[in-house]
């Protein structure tokens, strides 16, 4: 069996880390480079590093970031944020990522999935799904950092990303974003069975329990979470002894 990842996650707006609640009201949380740096000493399996704003305002992704990160890094990282078209992601890649994170320029083309797959791998193509679970009962995809709901729905989009050739899903639950009351495990477990590839799960942690029930009846693949790391409410490194005293199988440091 694999071991299960544990992933930090930096959101970056205008070159600081920043976290927020829902989406909205974002604070500071340090230096993005300085925060990967610790992170990857601390024993974290891999970074995502999310330009929360690009596809918002319709910037180009932070290349000159992602080259300081490459160079104070030795884990794999995925970077993402207003990456719309293949020549992005090479640029990427070259500047030091080993993984590229897409979501609202997938939904908008789809094919785009397929084509990072087929010059780059399906390995570098990680599809973020950022959804909401909404009166009628159904998880609806949203895009531009959560700003504007789509017509697609979580499973079905799941399922084409995944046929497109996605490696792997990244999928945040804007209900619990923030708000540290544990994972969307019901939601995951059913990706899980429904899908082959990894799944990412994002949105809601806040103990070292929420990774343990996410891991073990979410059965996700990895777990990403950011307030807890960046301001120090959990350690990973104590983090992974948890899990491993549970019989979680992670990479001990």
């Amino acid at each position: 069996m694999l071991a299960k990842r544990i992933i930090p996650c930096l959101d970056v707006k205008n070159g600081e880390t920043v976290k927020g609640v829902n989406f909205v009201n974002f604070r500071s949380a340090g230096d993005p480079v300085e925060l990967g740096k610790h992170y990857s000493d601390e024993g974290a399996d891999e970074l995502v590093y999310l330009d929360i704003t690009a596809s918002l305002e319709g910037r180009d992704t932070f290349v000159s970031l992602v080259k300081r990160v490459a160079q104070n890094l030795s884990i794999p990282f995925t970077v993402g944020g207003g990456i719309n078209k293949i020549e992005d992601v090479g640029v990427m890649l070259n500047a030091g990522a080993d993984k590229i994170s897409i979501n609202s320029s997938a939904l908008r083309n789809p094919a785009l999935i397929s084509e990072i797959a087929g010059n780059f791998g399906n390995q570098v193509c990680v599809v973020a799904i950022d959804a909401k679970l909404e009166d009628d009962g159904k998880w609806h995809c949203y895009v531009k950092g959560g700003h504007e709901r789509t017509n697609r729905e979580l499973f079905e989009w799941a399922h084409e990303a995944q046929e497109r050739g996605a490696g792997e899903i990244l999928f945040t639950s804007m209900n619990h974003d923030g708000v540290k009351q544990g994972f969307a495990c019901d939601t995951l477990r059913k990706m899980h069975e429904e899908l082959s590839i990894p799944i990412i799960a994002s949105g809601g942690c806040g103990t070292m329990e929420h990774f343990a029930e996410v891991f073990d009846y979410g059965m996700a693949d990895a777990a990403l979470a950011a307030s807890v790391f960046h301001f120090n409410e959990i350690s990973i490194k104590e983090l992974k002894n948890y899990l491993s005293d549970r019989n979680i199988n992670v990479r001990r440091i």
